[in-house]
């Protein structure tokens, strides 16, 4: 560790594992831009039913990060939660003392941390990412509610990747004195146009094809009346899901397979290249707060069409898209529609230049870097 350099522990309830290499993959390249500029360590706690020891902990360096997992054999709800708490202990007594915790993802991880602040008196803050605060989610339960309440009150400042996600959050007085936005990062070094011709509109579409939230089967009627209406288009469905098997038999079953094809899921380089070579990102969820894969295409130049829900409306405008309301399947046809005859005259260069200013992994980095600089220098 360099003389100066603040150590600073990632407490994340999501984090890529050995059994989802994408599971708050987010986070991961949160930790990634911190560490530009700080030693970061990563504590990640995951109860696994498969587990034979009561404790596994597996440590390794990644991206520079001192990346410290524990899997914990579950059991009954108190033996979890006491398996919990002692591992999220032994993970952080590996990891060292911290100047500072980055609490991502409440609630349980913010209470570890709040423990640490009254124990050790380090300071933390949190970055929420999950769309349970917004209307139609489940953020329920006295308990919750009130530890939730408790653990963001005594945060040093509370960030989300969108003002939307911010006010729901304030909506169920969950109060801090200081919210602000924290933008997700893209790896723009890998997310980059590619140049491609296609003979007909190549739309493409990426989710985890959970149907209540991404509403896959609102897409596909939307692309049903289009090819009714003998409109040529190509689409390309990535990702994989609790509803993916059924949104393939719904495609069979509205006769798409000519027009729609599923990948299933890609990662790294199979993803990019999927991605830059569609000419628009098409998204219809019924809920959201920011998918990342917005920012990632926008990165590789296409524009995008998506519902405006969430924080999507604070990112996707009339320099880089089309936004609709959500539900409406004839409104999500004709944006449809309109990109396809319209995406050419999006500029690349200038969809990727917007992207690169804001959520490049070092400008992220560097927002972070002040951050912690002022919260320790506070707590001095």
């Amino acid at each position: 560790m360099k003389e100066n350099e603040r150590h600073i522990v990632f407490l994340a309830r999501w984090y890529p594992h050995r059994y989802d290499p994408m599971f708050g993959l987010f986070v991961q390249r949160h930790a990634e831009a911190a560490a530009l500029y700080n030693k970061v360590s990563v504590v990640y706690v995951h109860a696994d039913s498969q587990a034979k020891e009561k404790m596994e902990v597996v440590r390794s360096k990644e991206y520079g990060i001192d990346t410290i997992r524990v899997y914990y054999r579950k059991a009954s709800l108190l033996t979890s939660a006491i398996r919990f708490y002692r591992s999220c202990h032994k993970a952080l007594k590996i990891a060292g003392k911290p100047d500072l915790i980055h609490v991502h993802v409440l609630t349980r991880m913010g209470v570890v941390a709040w423990l640490e602040k009254i124990l050790h008196k380090t300071p933390y803050l949190i970055t929420e990412h999950w769309s349970r605060y917004l209307p139609g989610n489940d953020f329920s339960g006295f308990f919750r509610k009130m530890a939730s309440r408790i653990v963001v009150k005594n945060a040093s400042m509370v960030t989300t990747v969108t003002e939307n996600l911010a006010m729901a959050m304030r909506s169920h007085r969950l109060n801090n004195r200081r919210y602000v936005v924290l933008p997700n990062v893209v790896d723009t070094a890998l997310f980059k146009p590619r140049p491609h011709r296609n003979e007909v509109p190549r739309i493409i579409h990426v989710s985890c094809f959970e149907d209540k939230s991404k509403n896959v089967s609102g897409l596909l009627k939307a692309l049903g009346l289009l090819k009714a209406q003998g409109f040529p288009f190509q689409a390309i469905l990535i990702g994989d899901g609790m509803d993916f098997q059924t949104m393939r038999q719904l495609s069979t079953s509205m006769q798409l397979n000519d027009c729609v094809s599923f990948t299933g899921l890609l990662e790294g380089k199979r993803l990019v290249e999927a991605l830059a070579s569609g000419d628009f990102l098409v998204l219809s969820s019924n809920y959201e707060n920011l998918p990342v894969v917005i920012l990632e295409a926008l990165s590789c130049g296409l524009p995008v069409v998506s519902t405006r829900v969430g924080g999507i409306a604070e990112i996707v405008n009339e320099s880089n898209g089309i936004l609709v309301k959500p539900h409406d399947v004839d409104a999500m046809a004709e944006a449809i529609k309109q990109m396809c005859l319209s995406y050419n005259n999006f500029d690349t260069a200038t969809l990727r230049h917007n992207i690169m200013e804001r959520y490049d992994k070092k400008a992220v980095g560097r927002l972070l870097d002040t951050w912690y600089s002022n919260i320790c220098i506070c707590h001095q």
